[in-house]
C-alpha cells in the first residue's frame, strides 16, 4: 500500500537526518495517514479512504465529503477518490432537474 494521502495527494520526503556531530544521513519524512471513514450525503453510504489528517481538517472546512471532492483538482486525487467525485456530480446532476420540476 503506497504512502500517499488519496485526496490531497501528499506523500513522502526525503531529507536529512542531523546529528550533534552536523553528519547528515538519509531519511525519509511519512505523511500521518490515517483510515477514516467520510459520510457522503449525496450518495447516501460511507465511504472508507486513506487520507492525511491535514485533509481530515480540510474536508471538515469545506463541509463534508461531498463538498470537498466538488471543489477538488481532478489531478490531485487518487483513482478512488476520482470515481467517487464523478459518482457524486453525476447524482448532483440527476437531482437538480427535479427540484426544478417541483
Amino acid at each position: 500500500m503506497s504512502r500517499r494521502c488519496e485526496l490531497t495527494a501528499k506523500g513522502p520526503q526525503v531529507g536529512h537526518k542531523v546529528s550533534h556531530s552536523n553528519i547528515k544521513t538519509k531519511r525519509r519524512f511519512l505523511p500521518n495517514l490515517c483510515n477514516v471513514t467520510f459520510i457522503s450525503d449525496v450518495l447516501g453510504r460511507n465511504v472508507r479512504l486513506r487520507v492525511s489528517t491535514n485533509a481530515i481538517k480540510s474536508v471538515d472546512h469545506n463541509g463534508g465529503l461531498d463538498a470537498y471532492l466538488r471543489k477538488a483538482n481532478a489531478a490531485t486525487l487518487s483513482p478512488r477518490a476520482l470515481e467517487l467525485k464523478r459518482q457524486i456530480e453525476k447524482k448532483a446532476a440527476d437531482a437538480a432537474p427535479v427540484a426544478k420540476a417541483s
